[in-house]
């Protein structure tokens, strides 16, 4: 009875003092494993692990920079034993061959990038720059970049770039020297711009111009309209799905694809929109053979002032429950 009654206090006090930077940890995990699911477990494991070890705590460094350092070395433990997660594109070229229904990967040849609701990061609303800075660090194509480096470097360019972290405290959450992380951060950001040598500038899922092209992208499938989709890509839009092997590039391709063998009939999808990963997306019904609309997974768009640019679409109906929507849909 005694040790609960300490106890107590400690863990009022470990919740007030931690619980703020739930979020942002959740974030940062996110762009170290690039998956949802994961990095909500590795959240839960950093909290244990920060409890555990909270009456040591000496606040020789702040809070959240102990925290970090926690969450940061479980998700490296915790990448160890893990295929990098990938998108199609990261797999192999653009499909160019005679059309025919996409190819999948077969299971266990490749693990998959998920998407992140923004709403499970969303700073507070009253600090718009922290909005902006968040919505872009967890872009769909810097996290797809992020996975190809090894895990020590990602975790490196994370907390320099991202997080703004110094080189000396970086060292310190990694248990390392700050020649390493000048070294790895330099080798980092290099293969990075092979990865992604020019960012695109995206709009931001607020701005009137990414509304207007995510809901048109929803009319043309809910109304079956392939020519619709002419008019929200770009010439150059690319076109990829999970967990197929095969992706498009160039807007003909692309509708070629989707009006062949995607689009359908008017009401065989339904689509909710929301935002993921700081860009547009819509949680995806599709109409089964009984008429009921069942969940199908999540699309992302990437909006530019001159229309979509990249169309990524995840076939995996439990992300429609993790954006908080229905497994099925009422009529």
């Amino acid at each position: 009875m005694t040790s609960h009654l300490r106890a107590a206090p400690n863990q009022d006090r470990f919740t007030a003092e931690t619980e703020r930077f739930r979020r942002e940890l959740l974030a940062h995990c996110y762009r170290m494993v690039g998956s949802a699911h994961d990095a909500e477990d590795l959240v839960q494991e950093t909290y244990l692990r920060a409890w555990r070890s909270y009456s040591g705590f000496e606040g020789r460094a702040s809070i959240r920079s102990w925290l970090y350092k926690i969450a940061t070395n479980v998700c490296l433990r915790a990448l160890k034993p893990r295929p990098i997660r990938l998108l199609p594109s990261g797999l192999a070229g653009p499909y160019d061959g005679p059309d025919r229904p996409p190819s999948t990967v077969a299971p266990g040849e490749a693990s998959w990038l998920e998407p992140l609701p923004d709403a499970w990061i969303a700073p507070p609303a009253d600090d718009p720059a922290a909005v902006v800075v968040e919505r872009e660090s967890v872009r769909l194509a810097l996290i797809a970049s992020l996975q190809h480096l090894p895990a020590r470097q990602r975790a490196i360019l994370i907390l320099r770039e991202v997080l703004a972290f110094s080189t000396i405290e970086t060292a310190e959450i990694l248990d390392t020297t700050t020649a390493a992380v000048k070294s790895g951060l330099q080798r980092a950001r290099a293969r990075l711009d092979e990865l992604e040598p020019e960012p695109e500038e995206l709009l931001e899922p607020t701005d009137q111009r990414a509304r207007a092209l995510l809901t048109a992208y929803i009319a043309a499938f809910e109304r079956s309209d392939a020519g619709l989709l002419e008019q929200v890509l770009r010439t150059d839009a690319t076109l990829e799905a999970t967990p197929f092997r095969d992706w498009q590039a160039g807007r003909a391709m692309c509708i070629r694809m989707l009006d062949a063998y995607v689009v359908g009939t008017p009401g065989d999808w339904r689509m909710i929109a929301t935002t993921a990963n700081g860009q547009p997306a819509a949680v995806v019904y599709r109409r089964d053979a009984d008429g009921a609309l069942q969940a199908d997974g999540v699309v992302v768009l990437a909006p530019t002032a001159t229309g979509v640019s990249r169309v990524i679409k995840f076939h995996d109906p439990t992300l429609v429950a993790t954006f908080g929507f229905p497994d099925v849909l009422a009529h």
